[in-house]
C-alpha cells in the first residue's frame, strides 16, 4: 500500500509566492499614489490657511508682507505687532521646502504657491517656466492662490 504524500509540492509553493509578491507589489504602488495624493490635499489645504491668516493681516494692516517676510517664519508662529494669524506657517509636509509667497508691487496682491506630488491634479497650474521650474523641479506642477 502506498502512503500519500502530504503538504506542498515546490511548484505549488513558487506560484503561491509569486501571487501573493504580485499582490504586494501591486497594493504598495497604489499606497503611495494614495499618500501623494494625501500630501497635495495638505499642502493645498496649509496654502488656503495661509491665505486666510493673510487676509487677516491686511485688513489690520492695510498691506500684504512684503517678498521675503515668511522666510524665517516657515514652521514658526505668525505673530505681528502682539496679534497671532497663526500659530505655525506651515511647510511641506514631506520635504523642508516652504511655500512660495510673491507680493505685488502695490502691496495689494500676492501669489502664494506650493509644488505638487500629482502632476495631473486638475487644481493645479504648470511650473515649466522661470522661476517656478528651478522651484519645483520634480513635477514642475503647483498649486496657487493669488489675490
Amino acid at each position: 500500500m502506498y502512503k500519500l504524500a502530504r503538504g506542498f509540492t515546490l511548484i505549488e509553493l513558487l506560484v503561491v509566492i509569486s501571487i501573493i509578491g504580485i499582490l504586494a507589489t501591486l497594493v504598495s504602488a497604489n499606497l503611495n499614489s494614495a499618500r501623494s495624493r494625501a500630501r497635495d490635499a495638505a499642502r493645498k489645504s496649509d496654502i488656503r490657511s495661509i491665505a486666510t491668516a493673510l487676509r487677516l493681516y491686511y485688513n489690520d494692516k492695510n498691506t500684504y508682507p512684503v517678498d521675503g517676510y515668511f522666510d524665517s517664519l516657515w514652521g514658526s508662529s505668525w505673530t505681528d505687532s502682539g496679534v497671532t494669524y497663526m500659530s505655525k506657517l506651515p511647510g511641506d509636509p514631506l520635504t523642508s521646502q516652504t511655500h512660495k509667497y510673491e507680493v505685488g508691487t502695490d502691496g495689494n496682491s500676492y501669489i502664494l504657491s506650493a509644488c505638487l506630488e500629482n502632476a495631473s491634479d486638475t487644481q493645479g497650474v504648470s511650473a515649466a517656466a522661470a522661476p517656478y521650474d528651478a522651484w519645483c523641479p520634480t513635477t514642475k506642477w503647483m498649486f496657487q492662490i493669488e489675490q
